[in-house]
């Protein structure tokens, strides 16, 4: 394959507390209903109604399909689906997935199902929730009530999205749910039950004998050296073993890093066969980039780097604007894995200040959004012309949508969503992505 040819991949990425809001019929609190009240943000935003998918799904796949994307990422809401128990599965919380699923075959666009991106239902969070290993098995079994209810529709899956992101921002710097700060430890063991889960479900889904591909979608990081000083380039090495080696060397090497282990002074909780589990073998890597950062050799800090100044353009989320870092962090899964594993660029995009513009209301003008795909697809068609197993690209996101931990203060949407009527307006950079993937645009 050749830069982005007729069997490339085009798709966009959403998650299911981010966009579809509260809909209908039974659903438990998840840790991010109850971290959104309890101060887990300042702008006093939940997931309640959001973009409001649940009832503009056929709005929203119309828009898909006028992009021309062939696949859309979404994940499954786990507090929809068994909403009081791991125990008792509600049946009727399959049947929203159901009606997306046929809307999107109707209009010639795959399904790409995520088991999980971070709702997790609160009587599992109060049960210790991703510290706790039980939480594995109790994610096995809502996996195999997925494949079992939905992969007759579905022949593309992927396990949990972002490991990195419940493990250390919700244990450790408190900037997602669950909102513990300085919980180092607990963490790691976070870390190793989300690996964990991951395993489990994997070998569900090969023990079923499901057809199609599942995969895991990691927010890899690997800063790079400050400068090409030896204990600068050992610096950038040792800073990414948390955002990059603690979730693809279980997978790929059944191991954990064992120098941020030491420098943190803690342990990673392995039972006897916890290792195999987590490496049975995947179909695919999904990758989501954003950003990278920098980082010099520092022998004050425990793991001896520090992050350093840059002279990048930053977006809204104050993260740096570094195209090239993408062509970077996937030569570097090359060197380290091989190029015999498909890769998929799971998420990409940026943040902008978008406005609506126009008498009536009915444009946006998203200029740097559109520069920011347009460079880092660059990098992308020079790493396939390279060599690189990269099979799709999924830009995040659709529609404007929750943002997290900063509500709807950022949007990422190709099209714009008023928030009070739910209109949907597309921006400029949806016009745009449209004719790249036409082939009407150069890259």
């Amino acid at each position: 394959m050749r830069s982005f040819d007729k069997d490339f991949l085009w798709g966009v990425a959403a998650s299911s507390y981010q966009v579809e809001g509260r809909g209908e019929g039974p659903k438990a609190e998840c840790m991010w209903d109850v971290f959104a009240r309890n101060g887990g943000t300042i702008y006093g935003h939940n997931g309640d109604v959001t973009s409001d998918q649940f009832h503009h799904y056929k709005e929203d796949v119309k828009l898909m399909k006028k992009l021309g994307v062939k696949s859309y990422r979404f994940s499954l809401s786990w507090p929809r689906i068994f909403p009081e128990s791991i125990n008792e599965e509600y049946a009727a919380g399959y049947d929203y997935y159901h009606r997306l699923i046929d809307e999107l075959h109707k209009n010639g666009i795959e399904p790409h199902v995520c088991l999980h991106h971070w709702d997790v239902p609160m009587h599992l969070m109060n049960n210790g929730g991703w510290c706790d290993r039980g939480m594995a098995y109790a994610f096995e079994v809502y996996a195999e009530s997925a494949f079992r209810n939905l992969a007759d529709k579905v022949t593309m899956w992927s396990t949990i999205n972002e490991p990195w992101c419940p493990a250390f921002l919700g244990y450790e710097t408190g900037e997602h749910a669950p909102g513990l700060v300085g919980q180092t430890q607990k963490a790691f063991d976070a870390a190793h039950t989300l690996n964990l889960a991951h395993g489990l479900a994997v070998r569900k889904f090969r023990e079923l004998g499901c057809n199609g591909v599942i995969g895991a979608i990691l927010n890899l990081m690997y800063p790079r050296p400050a400068t090409n000083c030896p204990e600068d380039i050992l610096a950038s090495d040792r800073a990414a073993e948390e955002g990059f080696y603690m979730f693809t060397d279980p997978i790929f090497k059944k191991r954990y890093p064992s120098r941020i282990l030491e420098a943190r002074n803690v342990t990673v909780p392995v039972e006897e066969g916890d290792m195999d589990i987590i490496g049975e073998k995947v179909d695919y890597l999904g990758i989501n980039y954003y950003t990278e950062s920098a980082v010099e050799f520092d022998p004050s800090a425990p793991e001896q780097f520090s992050f350093v100044q840059t002279h990048y353009e930053k977006t809204p989320m104050g993260w740096d604007v570094v195209p090239t870092g993408l062509y970077r962090l996937i030569n570097q899964v090359r060197r380290n894995y091989g190029d015999g594993l498909p890769l998929y660029i799971a998420e990409n995009g940026c943040a902008a200040d978008d406005k609506l513009a126009g008498s009536d209301e009915s444009r946006v003008h998203d200029h740097e959004r559109i520069e920011y795909f347009k460079e880092h697809l660059k990098q992308i068609k020079r790493l396939i012309d390279e060599g690189a197993n990269i099979n799709g690209y999924y830009a995040w996101t659709l529609v404007d949508n929750y943002e997290w931990a900063l509500g709807f203060t950022r949007r990422f949407g190709l099209v714009y969503v008023d928030f009070n009527d739910k209109r949907r307006v597309p921006k400029d950079s949806y016009y745009y992505l449209r004719e790249v993937i036409a082939g009407h645009e150069e890259i």
